[in-house]
């Protein structure tokens, strides 16, 4: 199997099966409820580690939980923690949802704080970070290889944190020392304070995977400056750290990127109990990973009436076997899911249902398979249409067909009466 490598821009083969195939994907900064935008790394993650373990790999998922944050102390003064806990279990609760199970390993930051400041002891003995007033910065200009992932010149690179103690404008920090407001704070060589956002990654990846591991994903807008900077420590305290770089692409309404910041994200949670978990992966699997994907009524409506193609297809017979080869030639081929997604509508219209089961059970879809029982008054009604319809009474055949609909139902008649299909 091969995947894009951000930091040397090409396709990149990973080690035969059964490797193993170790990955770390940054989670969510925990201070509100993720909109659908935070869910893609999830998602794509958890698909790709089903697809390598179906595949003979043995693999290692970790998903980071961001619980100490410059956003979390704004969104919640002298209550962060407390915010931190709630929105944490929002975040587990609503990515549940989604029906793909969990990550190996969800480390917090709060729970790896002496990690953090042993991997900062190690970054000033080598004369990688200094202290300055309680604070710790990394010196940018001692990683030489520092912009390579983000393709800046290190000479170019902007100031991130603007601080006049700073050796460097570009330096950024390492270690934070507390600050009036700030609820949380831990002891330290420089201090009581807390880490600063990318050595957390950089502790929390290695605590878990070790100094080396095959794959490290996130969003597109975390690049520059998060994992250039996760880079530069790893690698300035020798250790090879992520050789892949999956950075999936964003979620866009109307053509802009999908913020908290510019007030246009919308809810997972709300997206989900509109249009259910099946549609919304469906979705997902429409975009090709590393592309922007347009969010708005119409993409997710398109997306709902293809997962009802599909579930209309598994309730017909078998007619036909599908290419599994193929199927599987386009997901080694950098976990192309439109082109695997063109395959199941074809097994779906030639009925080649096995494969069409097996291949959704890839995504999580495989409860598309699965027949809804209607209640009891529903199956009433139905009973009440066949009789009428026996007696040609067609038009309280068509009264009771309406009533159906109206409970949610549609009524669908079969050589062997009726079936009884929850409606989209």
């Amino acid at each position: 199997m091969r995947l894009f490598d951000t930091l040397t821009r090409s396709h990149v083969e990973l080690p035969h099966a059964p490797g193993p195939i170790r990955m770390y994907f940054c989670g969510p900064t925990v201070y509100q409820r993720i909109h659908i935008g935070n869910a893609v790394p999830f998602v794509l993650s958890m698909w790709l580690k089903r697809w390598l373990e179906l595949t003979g790999y043995e693999t290692s998922l970790v998903i980071n939980i961001t619980d100490i944050n410059d956003k979390i102390y704004d969104a919640a003064p002298g209550q962060s923690a407390s915010l931190a806990e709630r929105a944490t279990r929002w975040y587990v609760e609503d990515t549940d949802r989604l029906g793909l199970g969990r990550p190996d390993v969800e480390p917090t930051a709060v729970e790896t704080v002496p990690d953090q400041i042993q991997m900062i002891e190690e970054l000033i003995a080598g004369g990688f970070a200094y202290e300055s007033h309680g604070d710790v910065y990394y010196r940018v200009r001692s990683y030489p290889d520092y912009g390579r992932l983000s393709r800046q010149k290190l000479d170019e690179v902007r100031e991130q944190e603007p601080n006049a103690r700073k050796e460097d404008p570009r330096d950024f920090a390492l270690w934070k020392a507390n600050k009036p407001g700030e609820d949380t704070s831990w002891e330290s060589p420089w201090g009581n304070g807390r880490p600063g956002w990318h050595i957390e990654c950089s502790a929390m990846s290695e605590k878990h995977l070790g100094t080396s591991f095959e794959i490290h994903g996130g969003g597109m807008d975390l690049v520059f400056p998060h994992h250039e900077n996760e880079i530069a420590q790893s690698r300035a305290l020798g250790h090879d750290f992520a050789r892949i770089w999956m950075h999936n692409g964003m979620l866009s309404m109307g053509g802009e990127e999908m913020h908290k910041s510019a007030g246009n994200a919308v809810l997972l949670t709300e997206v989900l109990d509109r249009f259910g978990r099946e549609t919304v992966l469906l979705f997902f699997m429409t975009g090709q990973w590393r592309k922007p994907l347009d969010f708005s009524e119409a993409t997710l409506t398109a997306a709902r009436a293809q997962a009802e193609t599909l579930r209309n297809a598994l309730r017909g017979e078998t007619r036909s076997s599908g290419d599994w080869d193929a199927f599987a030639a386009a997901l080694e081929d950098d976990f192309n899911t439109p082109a695997a997604l063109a395959i199941l509508h074809e097994w779906a219209r030639t009925g080649a249902l096995a494969e069409l089961r097996r291949g959704l059970d890839v995504f999580g879809l495989a409860s598309m398979a699965d027949r809804a029982q209607a209640p009891p008054e529903v199956v009433t009604l139905a009973d009440a249409r066949i009789e009428a319809r026996a007696s040609r009474d067609f038009a309280e055949a068509d009264r009771l067909r309406d009533e159906i609909a109206a409970h949610g139902w549609d009524v669908r008649d079969v050589a062997a009466g009726y079936e009884l299909v929850p409606r989209a």
